[in-house]
């Protein structure tokens, strides 16, 4: 299969020359990427503000559980039209289209007088999450060169860790007001950058995929010498791109008349699920598969009622449970830094297979940790310390491997006639696990106790690893372009790889 020519690293060969970082690249990954870092703020001051919103409204805990998870469920409606509007209007405007939605959803959830009101303010919020969520990590994978993609798409994680980091801040900083003032301001106060992404988004240069599926090739060409580390290696991919197009490498105008299925998308999902090829399926299988089981490992249950957690597990006051929520915000953001420098390095299948692994032994000690203090008369000083270590060694190593890998692995499997609309599917069957996992997290835990619930989550993070290690193939140092001839084969991928390796060696 032709292909985008980066730089294509092969196991076994010989090391390539270590490229140059592009700060343009770099600089376009953090802007667009940053539009995460919405949902994590909302996802981090949700945590603590439900706190004082129960007081003020006297809500039960269904009421409090569907108020927190709702805006994943919401989402899903900004999810839902985030490919087929990115695929007409663009990447970028799709990211201010984002940025208007959040900024609308917190200043209405800052006047809410009410439960409804709030859940107005959520639901336009949950619309700009959706958007952000798949539009993010896409115009960074379609900017960034193959060399630096693992480690600028991760920043998609970065920012919504980011975001959870300050949400918690803002709930122990404006838990100091008045109750009734307190959750208003936390949650008012994420209007504040949205406005600032989306006016830093304008300055950002559009995706060159994108402009080569309009038929404007000139300034997919410009912007290609400006996001690749070479004028060689910005030809290289304009080719690989115009090859995926069905455009004719020796076309050199400056603009082209494509087919409007082409240009906005249409046909995809024919192309997806009524016809899909053998490596098209493959990779739906793994893009879903990625998606369900992020969610399902129990994380969003972890940030959004750290507080509770940690009252179960002993911490008494309202205070004391924030502050030691603030540090599952810091250690949560720490460790996504540590996988931003191994992605390129290490590649994206070991730092998966061992995240997976250390979330499990961390779930299966929590909930053996809280299976014991719920089941004692008294307090436990040991048990408690170990829980909470435990609380933070889960989120560290879901943010080291399967925390940022979902959003870099699945933008770059996708084809590019395929990828925005793809990823919006991903991101919708991750939205709605997420929301389920919310809004029922609290009456899991009251059905099976809260031991139980870290219990199930252990045993659903083991499946996930069983799933990862059989039908997840490595796609650290290729191109875009070149990566889908790595499927159509669920079970016989390995061979395909080490037959390619072998004509590598032999070339």
């Amino acid at each position: 299969m032709g292909g985008e020519t980066d730089k294509v690293v092969v196991q076994g060969s010989a090391s390539p020359e270590i490229p140059k970082a592009n700060k343009y690249a770099i600089g376009c990954s953090l802007l667009g990427s940053m539009t995460s870092m919405l949902m994590g703020y909302d996802i981090g001051v949700m945590s603590g503000a439900t706190i004082f919103i129960q007081e003020q409204f006297h809500l039960s805990d269904v009421r409090l559980e569907l108020l927190a998870g709702l805006l994943s469920i919401y989402s899903l409606v900004g999810a839902a039209f985030a490919g087929r509007t990115s695929d007409m209007v663009g990447r970028r405007y799709t990211i201010v289209v984002a940025g208007c939605f959040f900024f609308a959803g917190a200043i209405l959830m800052g006047f809410a007088t009410n439960y409804a009101f709030l859940m107005v303010g959520r639901f336009v919020a949950g619309i700009g999450v959706g958007f952000a969520m798949m539009i993010s990590p896409v115009y960074t994978a379609e900017v960034a060169p193959a060399s630096m993609r693992g480690f600028l798409t991760s920043f998609t994680e970065v920012f919504v860790n980011v975001g959870i980091l300050l949400g918690y801040v803002s709930n122990y900083v404006f838990a100091r007001l008045p109750p009734h003032l307190g959750w208003r301001f936390m949650l008012g106060v994420g209007a504040v950058p949205s406005v600032l992404i989306t006016l830093g988004v304008l300055a950002m240069p559009e995706s060159p995929r994108w402009l080569v599926m309009q038929g404007r090739l000139g300034e997919a060409k410009r912007v290609l010498e400006k996001v690749s580390v070479s004028e060689k290696e910005a030809q290289q991919r304009l080719a690989g791109i115009k090859e995926a197009a069905d455009i004719p490498l020796d076309c050199d105008s400056e603009i082209i008349e494509l087919p409007k299925k082409e240009s906005h998308g249409a046909g995809v999902w024919r192309e997806m699920f009524v016809h899909p090829s053998p490596a098209v399926r493959h990779i739906l299988i793994c893009a879903i598969g990625m998606h369900f089981f992020q969610q399902v490992s129990g994380i969003d249950a972890v940030v959004l009622y750290s507080p509770r957690i940690f009252a179960k597990a002993g911490i008494s006051s309202s205070k004391g449970s924030l502050l030691a929520t603030v540090g599952v915000g810091l250690v949560k953001t720490l460790a996504i830094f540590i996988a931003t420098f191994l992605l390129d390095k290490k590649g994206r299948r070991p730092l998966l297979l061992t995240s997976v692994l250390c979330m499990f032994a961390a779930l299966v000690t929590l909930g053996t940790c809280l299976t014991v203090i719920h089941y004692s008369q008294q307090k436990l000083t040991a048990a408690l310390g170990l829980s909470i270590a435990m609380v933070y060694f889960y989120v560290a190593s879901f943010s080291v491997g399967i925390g940022p890998m979902v959003y870099v692995y699945c933008s770059e499997i996708f084809p590019l006639r395929l990828r925005a609309q793809g990823m919006g599917l991903g991101i919708a069957v991750n939205r709605l696990f997420s929301g389920i996992i919310s809004i029922s997290f609290l009456s899991l835990y009251h059905a099976i106790t809260i031991g139980g619930a870290f219990f199930l989550f252990a045993g659903i993070v083991f499946v996930s690893f069983v799933f990862f290690f059989s039908w997840c193939p490595e796609t650290k140092g290729r191109s875009l372009e070149d990566i889908e001839g790595l499927f159509g084969k669920l079970w016989g991928w390995r061979y395909a790889v080490k037959e390619e390796q072998k004509k590598g060696g032999e070339a």
